[in-house]
């Protein structure tokens, strides 16, 4: 464990914050916060906290919820110190009680929530208090003995607490630990994590690293056996196959984080991986996101063709028995819990890697790190002895505890959310205005085009991901497709709207350039859709394909033939998937638009256009029966407007201001 703390850093880290008004104390805080939250071994995605005391008692905690990696001023409620010191005479106090405490307290009453272990930082004399979930410390006190083990490592110079849900039974038990223990600078609390505390912000911290270096030395030497694996588990299917069938069976709106690697395929080839990694997380805190137990996917030794099944089934059995384990842990709580989800946030899959799942990116991203750490956690742990977490009680109550349930931030609902969207030509143009609209509305958005660099940065604007595809080419396409599928688990919606605009008069055009034109209007939309029909039934969630077509499909113009006869053709493709798999409940449907300002009819061929009809350019662009010229989120709009529309198919809509000309007959 390396000791990032640098004094020079520290002091340039305190005269921006002091320019910005920021407490001095509560600054150097921060920075130590930041350190400590940007070390994937000590904490994680919003869990730990800290701390800082001043000099007119106000108690700065970090808000729930909120990262310590990104720590900033704003996420240190201001609380009344005195006040809270007072309630430690108290006998107990109830979880509704605590929050009520917690909440009074605040100077600012406008100001994010304090962590739920508010009362432990308060209740300390030290100036400074930091709290992680560290790896090592898990390692070693998630064990039958954990307890004596850690006394026995750390000596009388670490104090060491049985296992407390947060709140004012863990405050009490940290304070008492502390003021047995001269000059004890640090607590921890199996199963838990580590307290540790100082008068300066760089003691806190320094306390904290070397404690945890300790527990790592103490860990290797302790160490006498590599963890147990066996040999390698063969599995026939690939993960790019296997995820949207996992998608579909966990129903509609999950999106999934595959990862893998040597420690992850090691850990999951052991004889006994249903008993070490069916016993919990490495601490109750991981239950918020990952539940209380992974599903286990054995695909090993089946017959290719009955991997689906087994899937499907797993995923059903996992949903029954969590809604078992719900109901009998309910009954202490007199029927009064709600339950939360049945789904399972971790999925094992021995000889492949494991899965993340949640309602948006972010969640099955987090959910797959701390999968991850867990795994890491309970590797240490049985090679030097046998895994043992807390208790199935104790993780049903931090699950579904109030107070804890502050860190998982609502997320707003959009029309879109939990969708994965791909949408071809997103460099420029339409692509890239209708990647805008569709990540605004909810959607995880995969802005594919033939220009890297363009897509990335079209990405990089929408919160979306960039992805570099030919489009002609057929294997190019089933690669993009199994890269998205890996990335996410599927594919909901695509906008095939990749083209460009080849002229020439029909009877002397070279014939290569209709074939070449046919290749990226007609052949491309045909390699798009095919794949994503591909994903769609796997996932038996239906979808939409959505195709831009144009006016020329319609109503041909001179000149336009090359252009204009694939498109036609497109047009029909599209139907024709609305008649072949609408049993699959896909609907396929196209917008045809006209003059818009894009790659395709370009500031040149506007010019020469309007020149030609003897127009000016905004009569030209505007020459529609509204009298208005329609652009780029016009049509991204229109696409948007059939995604939502699962009713809908075999449908055209219209985006050209009205033009009776090209209307459909």
């Amino acid at each position: 464990m390396k000791n990032n703390y640098n004094d020079k850093d520290a002091r340039s880290f305190l005269r921006r914050q002091l320019k910005c008004h920021v407490n001095k104390d509560l600054a150097l805080c921060i920075y130590g916060s930041q350190l400590l939250g940007r070390n994937n071994e000590l904490v994680m995605h919003g869990g730990g906290n800290s701390s800082v005391k001043t000099s007119n008692d106000i108690l700065y905690v970090k808000g729930s919820g909120s990262d310590m990696a990104f720590a900033a001023p704003n996420n240190f409620p201001a609380l009344d110190l005195k006040y809270l010191i007072k309630k430690q005479s108290l006998g107990e106090v109830s979880d509704k009680q605590m929050i009520a405490i917690l909440r009074r307290s605040k100077l600012n009453p406008d100001a994010i929530d304090p962590s739920v272990e508010t009362l432990v930082h308060a209740f300390l004399p030290d100036k400074f208090v930091y709290h992680t979930h560290a790896n090592a410390i898990l390692a070693l006190s998630n064990q039958p003995n954990g307890m004596a083990l850690c006394k026995s490592l750390f000596g009388n110079k670490v104090g060491v607490i049985t296992y407390s849900m947060s709140g004012f039974e863990l405050a009490k038990k940290v304070v008492n630990a502390r003021n047995k223990i001269q000059d004890c600078k640090s607590v921890i609390c199996t199963k838990h994590g580590i307290f540790s505390f100082g008068a300066s912000a760089k003691e806190a911290y320094n306390n904290m690293i070397n404690l945890v270096k300790d527990a790592e030395k103490k860990l290797k030497i302790k160490r006498q056996k590599k963890f147990p694996s066996s040999k390698p588990i063969k599995i026939t299917n690939r993960i790019e196959e296997i995820l949207p069938i996992i998608r579909g069976g966990l129903g509609s709106g999950w999106l999934l984080s595959y990862r893998t690697s040597k420690l992850i395929k090691t850990f999951m080839s052991n004889n006994e991986l249903r008993r070490y990694s069916m016993a919990g997380p490495v601490t109750p805190d991981h239950a918020i996101w990952i539940g209380h137990k992974p599903l286990i996917l054995n695909l090993s030794q089946n017959p290719k063709e009955n991997f689906e099944k087994i899937i499907l089934d797993s995923i059903t059995s996992y949903k029954a028995q969590s809604k078992r384990r719900f109901d009998k842990n309910n009954l202490r709580y007199g029927g009064q819990k709600i339950i939360k989800n049945r789904t399972p946030r971790v999925i094992l899959i021995p000889g492949i890697g494991l899965v993340g799942v949640g309602k948006n990116i972010n969640e099955s991203n987090i959910a797959a790190d701390l999968a991850e750490v867990n795994i890491s956690v309970i590797s240490d742990a049985e090679a030097i002895g046998t895994y043992r977490p807390a208790n199935k009680k104790q993780i049903f109550d931090v699950e579904y505890w109030a107070p804890e349930a502050n860190k998982v931030k609502k997320q707003t609902s959009l029309p879109l959310s939990g969708k994965i969207v791909l949408i071809t030509g997103a460099g420029s143009g339409i692509g890239a205005a209708t990647a805008g609209i569709f990540s605004k509305n909810g959607a995880v958005v995969a802005v594919v085009d033939k220009d890297l660099t363009a897509a990335e940065l079209v990405a990089s604007k929408t919160n979306g991901y960039g992805f570099q595809c030919d489009v002609t080419n057929l294997k190019d396409v089933k690669r993009i497709f199994d890269q998205i599928c890996k990335k996410f688990g599927g594919v909901d919606v695509i906008v095939s709207n990749a083209g460009a605009a080849w002229q020439g008069e029909i009877g002397t055009v070279d014939n290569n350039i209709i074939r070449d034109s046919f290749e990226l209007n007609f052949f491309a939309h045909q390699n798009i859709a095919q794949n994503a029909v591909r994903i769609m039934r796997a996932q038996k969630l239906g979808g939409s394909l959505l195709f831009n077509t144009s006016k020329q499909a319609i109503n041909p113009g001179p000149d336009f033939g090359p252009y204009g006869l694939p498109k036609a053709a497109t047009l029909f493709l599209m139907r024709q998937y609305a008649v072949d798999h609408g049993k699959d409940g896909i609907t396929s449907n196209a917008v045809n638009a006209d003059r818009i300002r894009t790659g395709l009819l370009t500031s040149d061929m506007i010019k020469k256009r309007s020149k030609a009809r003897q127009l000016s350019e905004a009569d030209y662009m505007e020459g529609n029966l509204l009298g208005i010229e329609v652009n780029a989120e016009d049509v991204g709009q229109a696409f948007l407007a059939l995604a939502l529309s699962p009713k809908t198919t075999a449908s055209v809509f219209t985006v050209d201001g009205g033009n009776i000309a090209a209307a459909l007959r």
